[in-house]
């Protein structure tokens, strides 16, 4: 009898493991009914197409059955136009599915339901399409690097609440996606349905994805049926107008904007996106600081153009679309008695253009054009107050081009070139990488590195190059990645790029063990071990060396914790704080600790708590951090969160001034306080108002300054007395309303209102603060802007 249920079990560990990792197969069914998109699925097409069930658990058990009572079955239809999903998504507790409303590709606290789609069935890019059991969509272009959910595509969907769970009914207009031109097309194909509850989030999808195995992708199921279609012409025209209010404490203006921006399908694989007259004035604002760092402050990008379908230019890093209508980069030329009294943050676009998209074959093709405004600083004669203009930002020609051929599924090779070309006498710049990413068959195992080439041409041309070499084991509960890297003085992509670190060389090793399933107190946990040693190639001193190790974890009740410990062992040198080629400042031993809880979200009231604490060898030296923030969800449409974040340097160090020859360094206490308030208010899952408001403020307090030595060590200078104190308050408040009254048309209005002050007069008063902020010229500013989607199909019929 033990030989019998062995051999039984035996088999049916087999028979599970071969149906798992076998691909399903769905046949889709031509209809010549018109499918009316109500969540209601009462057409006869429906009643006779095959069914798409068993899902499976992705997350957090993976490979568990999903259970009767949350069965789920889809169906696909197709016609000459569209391609039409249903799906029935069973629920024994219809009262408890989550459907909070929110804004467009948000998925709040809600049930979803989604269908990613290969056209070409090569592994390599999904077009997802998510709705919520609130009837918010949400779309995304997908590759295992990354899901960019600022592409935005028009199609239609409904969804119905029923007393056996909800219903979901969609259809994805051939013109957003991108499949070959066979007669008979093979598709990639998942269904995935994540289903939110208090104690746990659970997703199951269709054709088993293996959480050992890193590429998803490569896990689909197989789409058969689709016979005989064509693409439509994909051209789509999206003018706009806006119209803005300024005012502030000296004058107040009015303005009016027209453009338009176009999407033109020139084949079947790539896409032409154009931008005319661009307008960004309703752009999400950016977080200001007070910077004392040797560096710039790197802003996130919030422009729709430079976000949308743009994975292809993130290769390599090389691009940082900020550059692009941001500050000038040169300083004007003054005599003794002139001063600058007007110098542009920000130079002006002209237009913009870009071109991307994947062959049947796999090659991936990326290229934007943009060009930039020439830009004046006016300098008057304080003499004779006569004033004049001088130029410091020529007209100016962005370029990135992206070659990335895809190959096996799951491996690719990358050409990428950005080029940057300025009018005039003005500095050029251009920059060129190769790299690769291999992958084995089974996705166990990747090889992947690069070569990056700057040239530079200015007064002095110079040129630099980056090399790096990884490997890594991608798949099981023991992972791990060696790598090592190269950087010459002289590499430089700040032109259209960003890099702040160069002329030295790296290792560093990982190694990671995390749960594939749950156990008894987690749904999942992870621990990650790292080593990092850099050296500087010039001196071979130390810049970094840490040994770092990290747990994440899930609790069975779907708290998050995260604790950290690192140890910088050796005594490290900044070559870039003291601001002079060739000189470093010493920067003593340190040990770090972080702790961060973070509450189930899908309860109302959530919130999150991280502390940080770095300790010195030297006396008194510390830093600590702490991060706070609280969430209440009053219903589906209305939630309040607010954010806070306090730092305080206690003895820090840092550079302040040159004295002469010498560079002066301060002792200081810094402190940094900020606050973030959003709310939302959702009339329905086409309307929404939202408030974000935030007050930043800090402060830096020196007490003793020294003089930086040959050696990187400070001595005291008891003589420098100048005020280098700085005092930094920042206020931006915006309350906006978004309509979505049509396909891709958006009525929009903006309040906005912002103040910035700096001095060097340190106060710690908060309501003092806070009142000399508003004291100073608060700008406000009302916009109203529509945008209006016009697709040439229908403005044919």
């Amino acid at each position: 009898m033990p030989k019998f249920y062995s051999s039984i079990l035996l088999l049916l560990v087999f028979t599970n493991f071969s149906l798992y990792s076998q691909k399903k197969t769905l046949q889709a069914k031509s209809t010549a009914e018109n499918i009316a998109i109500d969540g209601k699925i009462n057409e006869e097409s429906w009643k006779t197409a095959p069914i798409a069930t068993d899902f499976i658990m992705y997350e957090p058990d993976n490979g568990k059955p999903i259970s009767e009572n949350k069965k789920t079955e889809v169906k696909v239809l197709y016609d000459n136009t569209a391609v039409y999903i249903s799906a029935i998504l069973y629920d024994d507790e219809p009262d408890k599915i989550s459907r909070e409303l929110t804004n467009r590709d948000n998925f709040g606290i809600s049930d979803n339901f989604s269908v990613s789609i290969n056209g070409n069935n090569d592994g390599q890019q999904d077009f997802r399409f998510f709705v919520s059991a609130a009837g918010v969509q949400m779309d995304c272009l997908a590759t295992e690097d990354l899901e960019d959910f600022n592409w935005d595509a028009i199609w239609d969907s409904e969804v119905s609440i029923t007393n056996f769970g909800w219903v979901v009914e969609m259809k994805i207009p051939y013109a957003a996606l991108r499949f070959s031109k066979a007669a008979k097309q093979t598709w990639g194909l998942n269904f995935k349905r994540n289903i939110k509850r208090d104690a746990q989030d659970q997703s199951y999808t269709w054709n088993f994805v293996d959480t050992k195995i890193s590429s998803i992708i490569t896990q689909e199921g197989i789409l058969e049926g689709i016979e005989n279609i064509k693409t439509p012409t994909r051209l789509f025209l999206i003018p706009y107008t806006s119209a803005y209010y300024q005012q502030d404490d000296y004058a107040s203006d009015k303005t009016l904007k027209a453009g338009m921006d176009i999407k033109y399908g020139i084949n079947d694989a790539f896409t032409l996106d154009a931008i005319l007259v661009p307008d960004f004035g309703q752009t999400k604002f950016d977080n200001a600081i007070l910077n004392l760092e040797p560096f710039e402050q790197q802003f996130d990008e919030n422009r729709a153009f430079f976000t949308e379908a743009t994975d292809l230019f993130s290769k390599g890093n090389l691009f940082y679309s900020r550059r692009i209508g941001g500050a000038p980069t040169t300083e004007p030329t003054t005599e003794v008695n002139e001063v600058v009294t007007e110098y542009p943050s920000s130079t002006d676009l002209l237009n913009a253009v870009k071109v991307s998209g994947r062959t049947e074959k796999g090659l991936g093709i990326g290229f934007l054009n943009a060009i930039t405004e020439k830009t004046y600083a006016t300098i008057q004669d304080t003499i004779s107050g006569a004033t004049r203009k001088e130029v410091i930002e020529p007209l100016t020609n962005y370029n990135v081009l992206v070659l990335d051929q895809r190959f096996n599924q799951n491996s690719s090779v990358t050409l990428v070139n950005t080029n940057t070309i300025r009018n005039g006498d003005f500095r050029d710049a251009n920059v060129s990488a190769l790299l690769f990413d291999l992958n084995t068959k089974a996705n166990t195992y990747k090889l992947s590195g690069d070569f990056k080439y700057s040239s530079i041409n200015e007064l002095e041309d110079y040129d630099g190059f980056k090399t790096q070499l990884s490997f890594a084991k991608t798949s099981g509960k023991y992972r791990y990645l060696f790598s090592g890297k190269y950087l010459s003085e002289n590499y430089d992509i700040n032109d259209l790029g960003i890099i702040f670190v160069n002329n030295y060389h790296a290792g560093y090793a990982e190694m990671t063990y995390r749960i594939i399933n749950p156990t008894k107190v987690f749904n999942s946990f992870k621990i990650n071990q790292n080593i990092n040693v850099d050296i500087q190639n010039t001196t071979g001193k130390t810049q970094e060396t840490w040994y770092k190790a990290v747990m994440t974890a899930t609790t069975l009740k779907n708290h998050y914790i995260e604790g950290l410990f690192q140890v910088n062992p050796v005594d490290r040198y900044d070559f870039y704080e003291p601001r002079v080629n060739g000189r470093y400042v010493y920067i003593p031993k340190s040990i770090i600790g972080y702790a961060q809880f973070y509450s189930n979200d899908n309860r109302p009231f959530h919130y999150e708590v991280e502390l940080t604490t770095e300790k010195f060898d030297e006396e008194n030296r510390n830093t600590y951090k702490l991060f706070g923030g609280i969430k209440y969800r009053f219903n589906d449409k209305l939630s309040l969160s607010y954010n806070f974040q306090y730092t305080r340097k206690v003895n820090d160090r840092g550079w302040v001034d040159f004295d002469n020859d010498d560079i002066i360094f301060a002792e200081r206490n810094r402190e940094i306080a900020e606050h973030y308030f959003t709310g939302k208010y959702s009339i329905n899952n086409k309307m929404t108002f939202n408030l974000i408001a935030r007050y930043y403020w800090s402060y830096a307090e020196n007490h003793e300054f020294f003089t930086l030595q040959d050696d990187g060590h400070l001595t005291p200078n008891p003589s420098y007395s100048e005020n280098k104190n700085r005092n930094f308050n920042s206020w931006n408040l915006d309350f906006s309303y978004s309509w979505w009254f049509a396909p891709g048309s958006e009525i929009s209005v903006l309040y906005r209102n912002y103040a910035l002050e700096s001095t060097n007069l340190v106060e710690k008063n908060t309501h003092t603060n806070l009142s000399n902020v508003f004291d100073t010229n608060l700008t406000n500013i009302l916009s109203v802007s529509i945008r209006y989607y016009i697709d040439y199909n229908s403005l044919k019929k």
